[in-house]
């Protein structure tokens, strides 16, 4: 064993023990690891850099852009609408359509996202049917794990182990060729929580209340205005209104009537919100959302000949996701002071309506007239933009608080059927490899860009920037452990302990490496050591390397065993009141399911001996 094979075993070592103590980043080691290789001659320069330019680090990035666009857009949350809808009160019929939707939804976009959103969805279900949260959130992580085995752009680790393929002269995975194991992997999770997995965790108890500490719009307007209320209605055929304009109309000083919003079916029957201004005319079936008291509305009803509205479940979505409110304080050395609220004319200046006022922690009724002080509470309703820009105006404002409704707004939800559409290319350029892989990937970010599903600052701020740290600075430690002869070592090392005569004995030992190594270094780095021992353990047995690339991928994504191993893990310890010990007890039998059902059905899919 030469001194520079000595060095690279070495400097594994060391990375692993550094990201195993996690007190240095993740992507920190990486570039130490790319300077160590650099500094030591193992590698030159433009070797050790080498990562950086792979399209491995360019495919992640245009990933995360694209998931991006579909949480934007709310994929992920009429993902999240359905299962509350479908799901019942029933643990077991929730349990598998939130499992089976964060392990669908994961295969297209990141693993950790979903969990993010999931994470708020459980909780909310957990609220309303009294179930046990912390039996969820667990086997939802797990199912977002099992997503990254469903398809070959789900997590990093499948693009690795593809490019190393191709790197090695053999032909790339398809977009869904190993998604029949990943399928046996999520069923044989899903039966296993149903019957084992999650009565081992039936006496914890997590805080299904946690996230829902701010007070929603309806909390916040009655705390200051308890004569007037919400309504909405329809202008019906024949109405006076139709064909009048907003300023026309004259709401505020003919009725005392705000008007928040109109909505507007399109052209296939889809209600789009508008903020309606003074010269908007209005047509017949449009929608107004208002604030006034319930007589100013019966008034309204009863002169213009419209209706009273009950807006459905998912029209009521649509207005949260457009019209926010928020508390504000007059700053003490704000211009508005001794301006009234009309005077302020708030309406103009930043687009939104002013619902109440409160002073010394009471309500003020008749508030339009009165003038404004230091330390007065004003309601503010409008656009969430509108808002989100209020913020910026601290000389004359302070926002105190802004609704928990916030944290649901998907901004570009009328671009769903574009993203689904920019979905749909993507996977089928890849599909029937029209285009190379990195090619569809960066042409479906950047359709993402085009058709405005997202801004382009939206889409650098979804890179997560430190990932492609670690990628680019953990791939040439693969080519440095192959130039000094390091993995031809190992090889040597696993057949010498496995034997040639079986593959599905070499299969077992490179599946549980794989996972060994990922409890200490990250996913990633685990598949980009072990991808290449895969592919030359094949060689060395005379047999395909599939089955065996395959293993590193599933147990690349096999992280179930303890919550540190990877994020998407991890973001559910707190609001599940998990402990250490409760990965061990329901990640390790999990994790051996999944090295068996990989067993049986990766030989299947992908013979050792093709034809």
């Amino acid at each position: 064993m030469s001194g520079n094979t000595l060095f690279v075993f070495a400097l594994i070592a060391i990375a692993g023990a550094m990201m195993a103590s996690n007190r240095v980043r993740f992507d920190i080691v990486a570039l130490l690891v790319v300077l160590a290789l650099m500094l030591s001659g193992v590698l030159t320069v433009g070797q050790s850099l080498a990562g950086f330019g792979s399209s491995v680090v360019i495919m992640v990035a245009a990933l995360l852009v694209v998931g991006e666009m579909l949480d934007r857009t709310g994929v992920a949350r009429a993902v999240g609408d359905w299962i509350l809808k479908k799901g019942g009160s029933s643990e077991t019929r929730l349990l598998v359509l939130i499992m089976v939707g964060a392990a669908v939804l994961g295969s297209v976009m990141s693993s950790t996202a979903v969990v993010a959103i999931f994470i708020p969805i459980v909780l909310r279900i957990a609220a309303e049917t009294s179930l046990n949260a912390s039996r969820m959130l667990m086997p939802m992580s797990y199912a977002a794990l099992i997503s990254g085995m469903l398809t070959l752009i789900a997590t990093t680790p499948n693009i690795v182990v593809h490019e190393e393929l191709k790197g090695a002269g053999y032909e790339g995975f398809g977009f869904f060729s190993f998604a029949p194991v990943g399928v046996a992997v999520l069923a044989v999770a899903v039966i296993y929580v149903l019957f084992i997995g999650r009565r081992l965790l039936s006496e914890k108890t997590a805080d299904s209340d946690q996230t829902i500490k701010m007070r929603t719009i309806d909390e916040l307007f009655n705390d200051f205005r308890m004569d007037r209320i919400y309504g909405s209605v329809r202008i019906e055929e024949g109405s006076s209104l139709i064909g009048r304009t907003i300023a026309e109309l004259g709401l505020e000083n003919n009725y005392e009537i705000e008007l928040l919003g109109l909505m507007r079916r399109g052209a296939r029957g889809r209600g789009h919100v508008l903020f309606p201004g003074p010269d908007l005319h209005l047509q017949q079936e449009d929608i107004l959302l208002m604030v006034a008291r319930e007589e100013e509305i019966e008034r309204l009803v009863s002169v213009e000949s419209v209706a009273r509205y009950q807006a459905s479940a998912r029209e009521r979505q649509r207005w949260l996701w457009e019209i926010g409110a928020a508390t504000i304080m007059i700053h003490p050395e704000s211009n508005l002071s001794g301006q009234s609220v009309q005077e302020a004319n708030l309406n103009s200046r930043y687009n939104l309506r002013v619902l109440g006022m409160r002073r010394h922690q009471e309500a003020i009724t008749d508030f339009a007239n009165t003038p404004l002080a230091s330390a007065d509470t004003l309601l503010v309703a409008g656009p969430w933009s509108s808002i989100q820009h209020l913020q910026s105006e601290n000389h004359d404002f302070i926002v105190l608080e802004t609704p928990s409704e916030q944290a649901e707004i998907v901004p570009s939800y009328r671009k769903l059927p574009v993203a689904l559409t920019i979905l749909a290319c993507m996977v089928l350029l890849t599909l029937f490899d029209i285009v190379p892989l990195v090619a569809a990937v960066m042409m479906a970010a950047l359709a993402a860009i085009f058709t405005r599903c997202l801004t382009v600052e939206d889409a650098y701020r979804a890179i997560h920037w430190p990932s492609l740290v670690l990628i680019g600075g953990m791939l040439p430690l693969a080519d440095a452990l192959d130039a000094t002869g390091g993995t031809r070592l190992i090889v040597d090392a696993l057949l010498a302990a496995a034997g040639e005569s079986s593959p599905y004995v070499m299969l077992t030992v490179i599946f549980f490496l794989t996972a060994g190594l990922g409890l200490v270094l990250s996913n990633t780095a685990s598949a980009v050591l072990v991808a290449p021992i895969a592919i030359y353990a094949a060689a060395a047995l005379g047999v395909s390397p599939y089955p065996f690339a395959v293993a590193v991928l599933i147990a690349a994504s096999a992280a179930y065993s303890t919550p540190v191993s990877t994020p998407v893990v991890t973001l559910v310890v707190e609001p599940g009141k998990y402990g250490f010990a409760d990965f061990i007890k329901v990640g390790v039998p999990l994790l051996f399911l999944t090295y068996l059902a990989t067993l049986l059905v990766a030989p299947l899919i992908f013979p050792f001996h093709p034809a």
